[in-house]
């Protein structure tokens, strides 16, 4: 038997979480029927698991012994599963506890990323009682508005005219997905997408969707974007965008893999927008097509990231 085949073997019963309960239980399903696909091509015992159909406890009693985390948004890239998984002594793949839940916080990353001289658009948190005049006047337009804590650009607003009942209808539109919304300085520009992966930055992907507008259906269904992987950056100031691509996931406590979003302007400048513990594994996702970039098939990936699968709180569970 090969190494890599005793690799293979000593991953034992291995559990794809897909599905859920979040909003993006669509894309999770399918980044999961990819991963598993992947998994099982290289000969990986891997199984889907829909935590939507089952308990996560039934995972010790049907003998898993590690989990590949596809859960998109709540309950799945927030520190919930992360954290049940930890009581349960099970390894999983990506970022731990509390760093899954700090990024899924675009706030609080924010905040952070602030204190650590990232660059991130300028943002306010609004509510029902926003004086959205005064909004306009201080972060200019356009300008976002979005749920902080929901991924896929779920409920996701451009605001492009100063008009109150746009911007409270907008509002209404964020809130209905999460409490916590916010306010950010839209930045034109070049749409960037940074992949993470065993402690160092992919090659960058540079997007171009149909009139600037990277929406659900254009990320996840349409054929009309465009993907560019070499970005056609200059390479000096990519090899700036993905160091500091990497000191912004770092900064947050972030492990394994993920992807950052970020835009360019046109006089040099970037700016970070969130971070994706788990990022989209489908076929248009970008961790794959930045692998590719860097000579790594699907397979090869998703055995990368399985392989680094651990604990994340700073002991090891008694089994």
């Amino acid at each position: 038997m090969s190494s890599a085949q005793k690799t293979v073997t000593d991953f034992g019963k291995v559990a794809v979480l897909l599905g859920g309960h979040s909003a993006e239980r669509e894309v999770s399903l399918m980044s999961g029927g990819n991963v598993l696909s992947a998994l099982q091509a290289q000969g990986v015992d891997a199984h889907a698991f829909d935590p939507a159909e089952k308990p996560l406890w039934a995972l010790k009693d049907e003998g898993f012994a590690r989990v590949f985390n596809m859960l998109h948004g709540r309950g799945g890239e927030d520190g919930t599963v992360q954290a049940v998984l930890e009581l349960l002594g099970i390894p999983y793949t990506g970022s731990g506890v509390a760093a899954s839940a700090l990024a899924m916080d675009k706030w609080r990353t924010k905040m952070v990323w602030q204190s650590a001289g990232i660059p991130t658009p300028p943002y306010q948190i609004v509510d029902a009682h926003t004086d959205w005049t005064k909004l306009v006047e201080a972060l200019g337009l356009p300008l976002i508005l979005k749920p902080a804590r929901e991924g896929s650009s779920i409920g996701i607003t451009k605001i492009e005219r100063a008009d109150p009942q746009h911007l409270a209808e907008a509002y209404a539109e964020a809130a209905r997905h999460d409490s916590l919304v916010i306010a950010e300085t839209f930045i034109e520009g070049a749409e960037l997408t940074a992949a993470i992966l065993d402690d160092a930055a992919l090659p960058l992907i540079r997007i171009a969707a149909p009139n600037g507008n990277y929406d659900y259906e254009h990320k996840y269904f349409s054929d009309e974007t465009q993907y560019f992987c070499p970005s056609g950056l200059p390479a000096a100031l990519e090899e700036r965008i993905r160091a500091q691509a990497l000191a912004a996931f770092r900064v947050l406590g972030c492990r394994g893999y993920g992807r950052l979003d970020a835009m360019l302007r046109s006089d040099g400048q970037w700016f970070f927008l969130e971070v994706n513990t788990v990022p989209g594994m489908t076929t248009h996702s970008l961790v794959p097509m930045a692998a590719r970039a860097a000579g790594m098939s699907m397979e090869a990936l998703c055995l990368t990231i399985l392989k680094g699968a651990g604990f994340k709180c700073g002991m090891t569970p008694k089994r």
